[in-house]
């Protein structure tokens, strides 16, 4: 028995001994290796290596909450809104590669809102017009709530080239130190381009060459007959030009003033930068179109002629859809650090001129953007026209508004937590010479008093208070206080004093009179006027970057 044992157990010893000698001789699989997240400090902090590339991506982002308070002249329609509300969601992606060629960059930032209140510069109209922004239906939200989603950048900068949708070259100051951004001056955030910016020597100068999608910086050629049915199409703004040839009873056609992208907007700038500050010479060139003339809106012109004395029909009208017209405008920009009054002070100044370029010289920065006339002030007497410009109903021809603008802008840190700004602006606008005259000859004086855009008929009460294409003037001066308890957090409030004023005469009141015609006006019937009207408001927000 003992020898059987001590076989048996030999036997499965030996068995256990050759398994694990085959055994070892098998391939063991390795687990894969981990790839941890590095550091990416060749571009400043917050970035990290792509796992498995050789791109160093930053994700950042914001988070923000406003409320907005203004006062109200009337309480019909939007203008009941007293307070509006906003909460804002960003988020950034900037990833950068090291090339032969330089740094290859790929930005991207997407913004979302939620927006309430029908004025305080909150709910916006300028972004619902261009598509960015999607308003409520609801009996109660309806030109009242809004969402607004909007691609803000979205580019790709290499050797020197920028391509994509980014801030406009031509921009300098745009708002750096204000919280409603309502100053006069040219901030156009979005739009689509390609530019080449290159650096002369090492003196600090650079100089940029853009190519700019031009449907951003449209302000209208201003329609007398805008989304009017009997202009023969829905949604087409138009406007009568005469049409005829010699020995023939000329007629009105009318044309649809909509503007085509044909040419993109030229934008060069000269830069200098250095330790002191920053200063910035910009320059640009934009297309003025229009489209064809609309069929079947033939009208008699024979009443012309005897509205105004002295007035004659030219004996030739246009044959052709009006010709394409240019305009153009130049700012001039300075930037001014002030560490000596304390560490992070600046100051900046810049003035611009145009013709035919509203939206370059920032008239319309405050009251709204792609669209003859329009005003947030909550209730406002009148609208100002900001159109780019007119079309001459007698010559065809499109004349462009000359307009310009001055803005100041001073930031001081009271301490690291605190620090507040002052800022202020003066702009005109002013359309081309014998516009309103045109246009009301070419109408008869269509129109009611508080439609806001009659003209009357030349020589009459009704056309001495019309507020179309008047030429007018905007005061913004504000302030604001805010404090960043701890870093990448303020909380801030802003005051903001806005005057809108026609540069002579007076204008109707369309908030104090009852529904007037140009007759009823003619005929002595008693008419609230102003020169102009102004509004407070008073904002603030909780805002945290990360």
């Amino acid at each position: 028995m003992r020898l059987l044992k001590s076989s048996l157990l030999g036997s499965v010893a030996g068995v256990f001994a050759v398994a694990g000698a085959q055994s070892a001789d098998l391939p063991v699989k390795k687990a894969a290796p981990i790839e941890y997240v590095r550091v990416c400090s060749a571009y400043g902090a917050g970035f990290f290596y792509i796992p498995g590339t050789d791109t160093c991506l930053r994700l950042s982002g914001r988070a923000r909450f406003e409320v907005g308070y203004g006062e109200s002249k009337q309480r019909s329609g939007t203008n009941g809104d007293l307070v509006g509300y906003r909460g804002l969601a960003r988020i950034n992606l900037d990833a950068r590669t090291q090339t032969g060629y330089g740094t290859l960059r790929a930005f991207a930032r997407l913004e979302f809102a939620s927006r309430t209140g029908g004025t305080q510069g909150i709910r916006s109209g300028t972004q619902e017009r261009i598509g960015n922004a999607f308003g409520a239906t609801g009996q109660d939200q309806a030109g009242h709530v809004q969402q607004f989603v909007n691609t803000d950048k979205a580019f790709i900068q290499f050797a020197g080239f920028t391509a994509g949708r980014a801030s406009s070259f031509f921009d300098f100051y745009a708002h750096d130190f204000e919280i409603q951004a309502s100053t006069a001056g040219s901030d156009l955030q979005s739009t689509n381009l390609l530019a080449y910016t290159t650096k002369l020597g090492a003196s600090g100068f650079s100089a940029t060459l853009s190519l700019e999608d031009p449907a951003f910086r449209r302000n209208t050629i201003y329609s007398q007959e805008f989304a009017n049915p009997a202009s023969g199409a829905n949604n087409v703004a138009a406007q009568r030009v005469l049409f005829g040839t010699v020995g023939v009873l000329p007629a009105f056609q009318t044309v649809d003033v909509r503007q085509s992208s044909r040419l993109p907007d030229f934008v060069g700038v000269l830069r200098y930068d250095a330790a002191w500050g920053s200063a910035q010479l910009s320059a640009a060139v934009k297309e003025l179109n229009t489209q064809n003339f609309i069929a079947g809106s033939a009208g008699a012109a024979a009443n012309i002629g005897a509205l105004t004395p002295g007035f004659a029909l030219p004996g030739v009208g246009p044959t052709a859809r009006p010709g394409a017209e240019y305009g153009w405008a130049v700012q001039g920009g300075v930037k001014i650090n002030l560490p000596f009054i304390a560490p992070g002070d600046t100051f900046y100044l810049q003035g611009a001129y145009g013709e035919g370029a509203s939206l370059y010289t920032g008239v319309p920065s405050y009251n709204g953007s792609y669209t003859s006339r329009i005003s947030t002030i909550n209730g406002a007497a009148f609208d100002p026209y900001m159109s780019d410009a007119t079309l001459n109903p007698f010559t065809g021809k499109i004349e462009t508004s000359k307009s310009f603008s001055i803005v100041g802008s001073f930031l001081h840190y009271w301490s690291p937590e605190w620090r507040s700004a002052v800022f202020a602006s003066y702009s005109e606008i002013e359309f081309a010479r014998g516009a309103r005259q045109n246009n009301a000859l070419a109408y008869s004086g269509a129109g009611t008093a508080t439609n806001n855009n009659f003209t009357g008929i030349v020589g009459t009460r009704s056309f001495a208070l019309a507020p179309t294409l008047r030429d007018n003037y905007q005061i913004v001066a504000g302030a604001s206080l805010i404090w960043s308890p701890v870093k990448d957090l303020d909380i801030g409030v802003e005051g903001l004093y806005t005057k809108v004023g026609v540069q002579s005469g007076r204008v109707i009141d369309q908030t104090r009179n009852a529904p007037l015609t140009a007759a009823a006006i003619n005929a002595g019937a008693a008419v609230r006027t102003v020169t102009a009207d102004d509004t407070y408001q008073v904002r603030m927000r909780v805002q945290r970057d990360f």
